[in-house]
């Protein structure tokens, strides 16, 4: 029988659930046990694909065309398992699932409620991923901070849930925080009982507190938050601030989380964990030989999570080469012909990030004319490719005023453009190019070096095209289409051949990055950068 494990939050936000969901899941995994996680968001959008990076971050797209939180970057990233969209459930899909079925009369004239029909639609959800035989182990993040209005259906759900599968199926791991009084020299327990004593209210008992704090817990102060908590004291799990996210894993396998859920889930404890590849792997990203530094020209810098997955790519990468990669944010905004040369200078490679809308565009291309020029090893994602294609037709096909119509509805060429099928769309919600499709790649290429095969998938989100009409005229000039799809006949990847590195993709290589399987066009960008930084 799959055993489930869900992830609370209390005090605060942004504790970090899903790393200590990943890390967790990571050991588990080690030790020979089938894992996945899923998140379950209190919004009431359907999916993260129509919210702004600045509200909540970068939107991660799944193998199957799932839009969804964040967080599952970070699974897969610890995992290396592809996840999919039964991996993230938001309360607006909750409710439109209810809907759509009260709509249809499954209710047979009920009075459709909170309790029992959203929380019976909240535990079928948390089921999928437990009856389909592939896991041993689900664990089940939940969003938000207890206490939350709009959490609380997903609490009583998790009641209902452990009260039904009986006792050692399921434990509730509750995140909390002790803070550090700086006036009074002291951590305090305090917020952590009242959070406990919240999550009791709602009738959940946690099993395992894991308390982040900014020094270490005392035996004292385990013993007093057992005490007060009602949880074994060896179920107060220390969660102190790591340099990265990597080194959680092993925090939490020095604090034996792993054998404290195994204990309690009546499972065994099977092999020690096997850590060996990620041990290896934190070696070289905290001793690096060399250090480059990466332009990483964008309009949503300011927030670093807008761009989580690229950052978490080029630590993959840096590792990778052993090389430090310090990713220097350019805002696009702040880019023109007169400063690109200032903004960019010191870096050894540059890459343009995905995006949406006219604003800060104009910079991304004043960027790319700059390095394309210079030799600098380019790399462009998404929007990025289009930015290079944009550029490439202005500044050396000589096509004055070539734009994307997503841009420009009206330019004179519209060397990117939208599909047939799309213009008739009219939502913006899950209707783009979405999850993984599969690119040919082009012999003797650049592209078809990096990957080393003749075919790859890759994962894709976004509306508008490479125009195909003014193919001829770039490979006749030297810009050439290394990725085709084999089904559509869509450009993929552009590369130059006549440059240190110059590779713009119309997918997003970074959502595939991982631990174990660094992405191989970041490692060779890196590379590339390295060369470059060496030479100067």
């Amino acid at each position: 029988m799959t055993k489930y494990i869900f992830v609370t939050g209390g005090v605060t936000s942004s504790l970090g659930k899903g790393i200590i969901s990943a890390s967790l899941a990571k050991l588990l995994q080690a030790r020979g046990y089938r894992v996945t996680i899923q998140k379950f968001d209190p919004y009431i959008n359907i999916d993260p694909g129509t919210l702004n990076p600045y509200e909540h971050g970068e939107c991660y797209v799944t193998e199957d065309g799932a839009e969804t939180d964040l967080d599952l970057g970070h699974y897969e990233r610890f995992l290396n398992v592809p996840t999919s969209q039964a991996n993230n459930i938001t309360t607006g899909r909750i409710y439109q699932n209810v809907i759509n079925k009260e709509r249809e009369g499954a209710y047979l004239g009920k009075t459709v409620q909170v309790v029992p029909h959203i929380t019976d639609e909240i535990k079928r959800n948390i089921r999928i991923l437990g009856e389909n035989g592939q896991y041993d182990i689900v664990i089940t993040e939940l969003g938000g901070t207890v206490g939350d209005i709009e959490s609380l259906p997903y609490i009583e759900a998790v009641r209902q849930f452990r009260w039904e599968t009986g006792a050692n199926n399921s434990l509730v791991i509750h995140l909390t925080l002790i803070p550090f009084l700086a006036a009074a020299g002291e951590l305090k327990t305090k917020p952590t009982q009242h959070s406990v004593k919240m999550l009791l209210e709602y009738g959940i008992q946690p099993d395992i507190l894991v308390c982040r704090t900014e020094h270490h817990l005392s035996a004292d102060l385990r013993r007093k938050i057992a005490l007060f908590c009602n949880v074994n004291i060896n179920a107060v799990v220390e969660s102190i601030d790591a340099s990265t996210i990597y080194d959680v894993p092993l925090l939490m396998l020095k604090e034996q989380l792993d054998k404290t859920v195994l204990a309690k889930l009546k499972l065994s404890h099977k092999n020690e964990p096997n850590l060996e590849n990620w041990k290896n792997f934190l070696g070289h990203l905290k001793n690096p030989t060399s250090e480059i530094r990466i332009g990483l020209v964008g309009k949503y810098v300011e927030l670093p999570d807008a761009y989580k997955s690229i950052n978490e790519a080029f630590i993959h990468a840096g590792a990778s080469n052993e090389c430090k990669v310090k990713v220097v944010c350019v805002h696009s905004e702040s880019i023109t012909d007169e400063n690109v040369e200032e903004r960019l200078e010191g870096m050894h490679g540059v890459l343009v990030a995905p995006g949406f809308g006219n604003r800060g565009i104009e910079g991304k291309i004043t960027a790319i004319k700059y390095v394309r020029e210079n030799n600098i090893p380019f790399f462009g994602i998404c929007l990025g490719m289009q930015c290079a294609v944009i550029e490439f037709a202005r500044n050396v096909l000589g096509l004055t005023g070539a734009h994307s119509t997503e841009m420009d509805e009206n330019t004179p060429y519209p060397v990117i453009s939208m599909m047939e099928e799309q213009k008739k769309i009219k939502n913006k919600g899950g209707t783009m190019r979405l999850g993984a499709y599969t690119c040919d790649l082009k012999k003797g290429t650049k592209a078809a070096l990096v990957y080393g095969k003749p075919q790859i998938s890759e994962r894709h989100r976004h509306r508008f095209e490479f125009n195909n009409e003014y193919l001829k005229k770039y490979e006749d000039a030297g810009m050439i289409a290394s990725g085709i799809n084999p089904d559509n006949n869509l450009v993929e990847i552009m590369e130059l051949k006549h440059h240190n590195f110059f590779l713009a993709a119309q997918f997003h290589p970074e959502l595939k990055s991982t631990v174990a399987n660094p992405h191989p066009l970041f490692v060779n960008f890196v590379a590339a950068s390295l060369a470059f930084a060496r030479k100067k």
